[in-house]
Order: C-alpha cells, then sequence, then structure tokens
C-alpha cells in the first residue's frame, strides 16, 4: 500500500508537475485513504466501490465540506486510474463516486433601510464634490438597475458601435453588455437619472479629452473595478452601514427588493439578464427567508419554546 501511493506520488511530481500545495493536499487525500483501508481492514489494489462510498460517507459525518470530500475523491479516483494503465485493478472503485452536494449560500442584500441609506448618503467632509458626485451616481445605478460590475464601468458617455454600454436618458434606459456578449435593456428610475445629470456636469473636469467612458477615475481614464470597490466600501462606512458591502450586493439587494413587492419572478429574471430562471429562483429563498423571520416574529402558534 505504502509503495504504491509513494510512486503516485512521485509521479505526480515529477511527470503531472502538481504545485506543491496539490502535492500535500493529495498526500493528505491518501493518507486519509491509507487509514481507512487499515480498519477496515482492506488491501489498497482490493478496494471496491462500496468502500468508497462508505469512507465518503464517513468523512462527510467527520464534518469534511463538500469541496475538500470532492478532492479527496478526485486524489483517490487518480491514484486508482494510474494503477489500472498498469494492470494493477481491475477497475476504478472511485468512478461514479460523487461528493455531497454543497449547498449553495444565499446572496446577500441589504436591508431595504440600509440600501436606501446608502443612496441617500451625503457625505460632509471636504472631499471632492466631482467624486461624490460619481459615486453618488454609481451607488444608484447598482441598487436602481441592477447592473453587474462589468456592465456598469462598460458603459460609455453616448451610443457608438464601439459602445459596450451607454444610458439613454431622454428614455431613461439602459443599454448594457451582459454576460455572453447579450444585451439587455433595463429601466433607469428618477433618482438615478437625477444622479447622473450631476454628475455629467462635472465629468468634464476630470475625463481626459476623447475618453467615452462614462465613469471616470481621478486620472480621467476608465473607472476599474478594483477602484469602484474600494470607493464603495468608503461610501458604506461613512455611511454607517454594519456590514461590508460590495457592488453586487447592491445588483443582490436591487433583485430581492423587486421581487418582494412585485412577485413577479420572470420580469427580475429579464431584468438581471439571467439566461435561467433557476438563476433568479434563489431571490425567491431569500424572500421566503424574510417571510419566516416576521412568522416567528409574530404569529401565535410560531413561539419556540
Amino acid at each position: 500500500m505504502d509503495n504504491d501511493i509513494a510512486r503516485h506520488l512521485v509521479h505526480l511530481e515529477v511527470e503531472r508537475r502538481l504545485a506543491p500545495r496539490t502535492l500535500a493536499m493529495y498526500a493528505e487525500a491518501f493518507e486519509r485513504l491509507r487509514g481507512f483501508a487499515q480498519k477496515q481492514p482492506v488491501v489498497l489494489r482490493e478496494v471496491q466501490v462500496h468502500h468508497i462510498r462508505r469512507w465518503a460517507a464517513q468523512l462527510h459525518a467527520q464534518g469534511l465540506a463538500p469541496r475538500s470530500i470532492a478532492i479527496v475523491l478526485s486524489a483517490w479516483r487518480g491514484l486508482y486510474r494510474w494503477l489500472g494503465r498498469d494492470g494493477l485493478v481491475p477497475l476504478n472503485p472511485v468512478d461514479g463516486v460523487r461528493a455531497p452536494k454543497a449547498a449553495k449560500p444565499l446572496p446577500k442584500a441589504l436591508p431595504i433601510d440600509q440600501a436606501m441609506a446608502l443612496a441617500d448618503h451625503h457625505p460632509d467632509d471636504d472631499g471632492d464634490p466631482r467624486l461624490q458626485a460619481r459615486d453618488h451616481c454609481i451607488v444608484e445605478l447598482l441598487y436602481g438597475c441592477g447592473l453587474r460590475v462589468g456592465e456598469l464601468i462598460g458603459l460609455d458617455v453616448g451610443a457608438s458601435s464601439e459602445a459596450a454600454g451607454w444610458i439613454d436618458a431622454s428614455d431613461a434606459t439602459a443599454h448594457v453588455l451582459g454576460k455572453g456578449s447579450k444585451r439587455r435593456s433595463v429601466p433607469v428610475g428618477g433618482a438615478a437619472l437625477k444622479a447622473l445629470r450631476a454628475w455629467l456636469e462635472v465629468r468634464g473636469e476630470l475625463a481626459k479629452p476623447g475618453e467615452p467612458a462614462l465613469f471616470v477615475s481621478q486620472r480621467g481614464t476608465r473607472l476599474t473595478p478594483s477602484q469602484l470597490r474600494s470607493r464603495l466600501k468608503r461610501r458604506a462606512l461613512q455611511a454607517g452601514l454594519p456590514t461590508h458591502v460590495h457592488p453586487h450586493m447592491l445588483r443582490h439587494s436591487f433583485a430581492s427588493h423587486l421581487l418582494q413587492s412585485s412577485g413577479d419572478l420572470r420580469a427580475v429574471q429579464e431584468l438581471l439578464g439571467h439566461a435561467n430562471i433557476t438563476t433568479t429562483q434563489v431571490y425567491t429563498r431569500l424572500d421566503f427567508g424574510h417571510l419566516s423571520k416576521v412568522y416567528d416574529a409574530a404569529h401565535p402558534r410560531a413561539k419556540r419554546k
């Protein structure tokens, strides 16, 4: 057993040239395999599918995360595939064995009052008012339109054949280029349009001549995702929000709050640009979580001792 594992690790290091960290994870996975086989007891080359299934279940019962179990199974599968190429095992006992599905975490959305506080926040420090106008407009578009970061920073001042996206203020519509190079149009609310006009009044003082980007940095060039995240984090702290705010959280908030008010899942799907409605259905879980909290707090039959 030890000889097979040692030779396979050499193969992974010398021939496959795996990174040291990956090698360490595989070595740990093989140590788990050795431990299970010795307790069974069973010879490594005689391990069967039912052994692997039982050991994977034991790893899960021990609290190992599904992703970690998947890594362990991948290492074991590769070992038996390698042994099989040399004719040392008749079949791969790990084939067909899958790790438990990882629970998909719910997207984090801001409560409505916090989202409104962030959008309405007007810093009273002596910062650059032009940057404040820009940041206000960014928040209004992220929360008011549900745009992705890439869609927002890809906006240009006007429509053109080269533009990834633009805002038609006369029509109150944002035209953006989403995932898979799919274009979609979303309505722009009155608060966002007002913030946009305020930003456009001062944008020319920052933007370099000929720069098409709607949102520019202090250097006058197109704003980067990291710059946007940094400014949003700063604004959230100034507004007194108790949680770390990132741009996608405002997209989640847009979807969650819209679904809570309208209940129209298909419309939310279209506004978000989701190709599959199952992607949008996660927000029904967010909405149900909110309703569950209300029920637990208010209904007399929900009281728990």
